[in-house]
């Protein structure tokens, strides 16, 4: 599948079927990870702000900052766990691939253990992303709001566009891969 990063040019198209395992992990990382965490700190004041501002004539902007609590809580502890276990992991793998050596060590049977405990929590934060843009309106600004209020919206549907696309590029192309490769060397 084609996809696009934010901030590339119209013509700049990545494949990332066809990225080497290590070089998806980097851009995933780069890319999807660092502008999570950076964003999760963002939004987490503008929320605060805004929240303290509108909250009495928009109360739905306390839900929307207990779920977007709670989905910066289940993120954080997610990605550590992708970057100190999983991905390393697969970079050992896809070596062994290469190198013809057998499967690497871990502290998990197959790939697909932790693999499908990721895809569980990517459930988990889609379904809260789904809370958020409901009790939202689809992120709609009310009329009578600051452009603090409208920056948090819009950011708010940007990271959630981005979230999607990182889960994307872990459940659809990174996992099926790495399941792939841990069968070639254990057949």
């Amino acid at each position: 599948m084609l996809a696009q990063t934010n901030g590339a040019k119209e013509d700049d198209v990545v494949d990332f079927n066809q990225m080497r395992l290590p070089s998806l992990i980097d851009h995933i990382i780069a890319r999807h990870h660092i502008c999570t965490r950076n964003e999760m700190v963002r939004l987490t004041a503008l929320l605060a702000k805004v929240v303290s501002v509108h909250g009495d004539n928009h109360p739905e902007l306390r839900q929307v900052s207990s779920l977007f609590e709670r989905l910066c809580a289940d993120l954080t502890p997610h990605m550590f766990k992708e970057e100190q276990i999983l991905f390393p992991y697969i970079v050992k793998l896809e070596h062994a691939v290469v190198h013809k050596w057998g499967v690497p060590f871990a502290r998990f049977r197959k790939v697909n253990y932790p693999v499908g405990m990721m895809t569980a929590e990517h459930e988990t934060a889609g379904q809260i992303l789904r809370e958020i843009r409901k009790a939202t309106s689809d992120y709609l600004v009310p009329a009578d709001v600051c452009i603090s209020y409208q920056t948090l919206y819009q950011a708010l549907e940007a990271f959630e566009h981005d979230l999607h696309q990182h889960i994307h590029l872990e459940n659809n192309i990174l996992f099926p891969r790495a399941i792939e490769l841990e069968e070639m060397i254990t057949v």
